[in-house]
């Protein structure tokens, strides 16, 4: 039979009331309450072998009290429960110290198991802790295919892979970038997003590459591209599959030897960014049907990531 003490923290009674039931029953011995005043005093004192709060509270977020609960008791594991299911809370739970993340509303067996693996190894607990010094950020989410997800972000943030993200629409392409990026190696660097369904298709090598002055109609100045902005940085080129062939020869070049050359310029320009590609499109249909290189996808879809459905 399970043995240790759980400290619960929630404003819903209704929530506390189940967490209770379904811990006790499991063999541990709980404690509730709807603050997190009451939880930090409880934590100060030494009381508990585990923690499970909600995010939002009334008197503090938990966000703000669990860097004082890691530093006080950094073998204390904490499980953060939010009704706010956002790949960035995953991330900030994560970040803040917990040791898992469980959205609103979840399966009680999955609770049970992860208390049981929290307090079965309690030293790892202490390894998830995260900042961004360290070499690894462990994300965890909501269903299986999105803790896959979060697994493979926790492995690439620390690499310079390039990665395909293929998704329908909304189901937060850029987000997961920006997460690539902020939490990344060259976070200290600019995160630069295109996206190629945007931009009329005789103007998307002058966006992505820059001009010279006089090298079109209507170029009276010098204008950096996007590569030149993100220049120690992260690319995000967002739908890939709209990006005319000639662009992709030019894409591909830069992939391949690491240097372009602006529109109307002759002097290669070295650079140095991560690609992180995106699309809603079947590439491999545009493939065969002629619209998009094959050995340009091969370059782009070193570490292929598809997102599931919102549906």
């Amino acid at each position: 039979m399970p043995t240790g003490s759980i400290l619960v923290a929630d404003d819903d009674a209704a929530i506390r009331t189940v967490l209770n039931q379904a811990l006790s029953r499991a063999g541990y011995e709980v404690r509730s309450c709807g603050n997190a005043a009451t939880l930090w005093r409880w934590v100060s004192q030494g009381d508990g072998d585990l923690v499970i709060t909600d995010v939002v509270m009334p008197d503090e977020n938990a966000f703000d009290l669990l860097p004082r609960i890691k530093k006080a008791r950094p073998d204390l594991p904490v499980i953060v429960m939010s009704a706010q299911n956002t790949f960035m809370t995953a991330i900030r739970a994560s970040e803040r110290g917990a040791y898992e993340y469980l959205p609103k509303p979840f399966d009680l067996k999955e609770l049970i198991s992860i208390v049981g693996r929290a307090l079965s190894e309690p030293k790892k607990a202490d390894l998830r802790r995260v900042n961004d010094e360290q070499d690894n950020i462990p994300l965890v989410g909501r269903s299986p295919a999105m803790q896959e997800i979060y697994r493979l972000l926790a492995r690439l943030m620390q690499t310079d892979l390039t990665v395909m993200i293929a998704g329908e629409s909304g189901t937060g392409k850029e987000l997961v970038a920006r997460a690539l990026h902020d939490y990344g190696k060259r976070r200290s660097g600019p995160f630069v997003a295109i996206n190629m369904a945007a931009i009329p298709r005789d103007l998307i090598e002058s966006e992505l590459f820059g001009h010279e002055k006089g090298s079109f109609t209507g170029a009276t100045t010098r204008n950096p591209g996007r590569f030149e902005q993100a220049e120690g940085g992260t690319l995000f080129l967002d739908e890939i599959g709209d990006m005319p062939m000639e662009a992709q020869t030019r894409l591909l070049r830069v992939l391949q030897q690491g240097e372009y050359t602006t529109v109307g310029g002759r002097t290669p320009i070295k650079t140095d960014v991560r690609i992180i590609a995106a699309t809603n499109k079947d590439l491999r249909t545009l493939i065969q049907q002629g619209l998009f290189r094959e050995d340009l996808f091969f370059r782009l879809n070193v570490v292929p990531l598809r997102l599931p459905p919102l549906r």
